[in-house]
């Protein structure tokens, strides 16, 4: 994430400081007021279910010590996905490795 990036958060105080490194586009929804999105662009109950999973799916690893920002990727690139769909995606990387 760049200084430039847009950040939509809840309203922990963690956060508060966000601004004060550089992070100059935060901007905050409050859930006790029923307000889940910011301006139709964000909902934080789906970066929430993203970042469950990505817990959830580094837990089988016990975590990481190295290569973080590469198992991120790939719970982003996994996230949301059928098993099907991992699959034939996966076989199609595949043959478009063996093929150079």
């Amino acid at each position: 994430m760049s200084v430039g990036s847009v950040i939509y958060s809840d309203g922990w105080r963690g956060y508060n400081g966000l601004v004060d490194v550089g992070y100059s586009r935060h901007f905050r929804v409050n859930p006790g007021n029923h307000e889940f999105a910011c301006g139709g662009h964000c909902h934080v109950n789906g970066i929430e279910s993203f970042w469950s999973f990505t817990k959830r799916r580094l837990a089988k690893f016990n975590g990481v010590s190295v290569n973080f920002e590469l198992h991120l990727k790939e719970s982003e690139w996994r996230w949301k996905k059928q098993p099907d769909e991992l699959a034939n995606e996966l076989w199609q990387l595949v043959r478009n490795f063996n093929l150079s």
